[in-house]
């Protein structure tokens, strides 16, 4: 448990903690984090880094402000003042992807997924390397999308045990603008992010419905 004192700084951390308690609830009521599945990380603090994440081993439809573990620019796990902590919660298997992702500039949240569309269509369009979402409303509801008259791809890229390798790909594939709303791996589910964690939550909404879109009429 999070030793928080009354400062802005813990109290960004709570706030944070509590944003991604209620997600879980809605995103577990959607059906798109069922049991302990799915993971969310969010900046507090940029210099130093230090990120808070979901607790390995959590039911994300049960979370409380407890189920957090704020990690370093190296990942271990501290107290907001920096210093080591005692708890004996550890951060996600795949806490080396979301710190990767959350090092990059203008990145305040990164949001984790295991839905069942996107598990579908991760395995259904693997061989196109992307899920193709054009012409619709929702696409809106990304960072930097103004018209409905857009197409976006989303990465399909293979699913792996090592985290540090596909933080690897990724990096790579955002700076060379291959990925830039979010990606999947393949039988897994989806990441996204953004600036906050309301924006990276309204991304999550808007793809989630693109890939039901997308699944329940077969094609894009």
């Amino acid at each position: 448990m999070l030793n928080l004192a009354n400062t802005n700084h813990t109290k960004k951390i709570h706030d944070a903690a509590s944003d991604m308690v209620a997600y879980g609830q809605a995103f577990y009521a959607k059906g798109w984090n069922l049991a302990t599945s799915s993971n969310y990380s969010a900046v507090v603090s940029e210099e130093p880094l230090q990120v808070l994440m979901t607790a390995s081993g959590k039911h994300k439809g049960e979370l409380t402000t407890s189920d957090f573990v704020l990690v370093d620019e190296s990942l271990k796990v501290v107290e907001p003042d920096g210093k080591p902590s005692t708890t004996n919660l550890k951060p996600s298997a795949e806490a080396a992807l979301h710190l990767a992702i959350a090092r990059r500039a203008g990145v305040g949240a990164v949001l984790h997924t295991h839905s069942i569309w996107s598990t579908i269509l991760s395995e259904r369009y693997f061989a196109d390397k992307a899920v193709t979402l054009s012409g619709y409303e929702m696409l809106k509801a990304l960072a930097g999308i103004k018209t409905h008259e857009t197409t976006v791809r989303i990465a399909i890229l293979e699913n792996s045990q090592d985290m540090d390798e596909v933080a690897e790909i990724v990096n790579a594939k955002i700076d060379s603008g291959e990925i830039e709303h979010g990606f999947l791996l393949k039988g897994h589910g989806l990441y996204t992010w953004a600036a906050s964690l309301a924006a990276a939550r309204n991304q999550v909404e808007a793809l989630e419905f693109l890939f039901e879109v997308v699944g329940r009429s077969g094609g894009s």
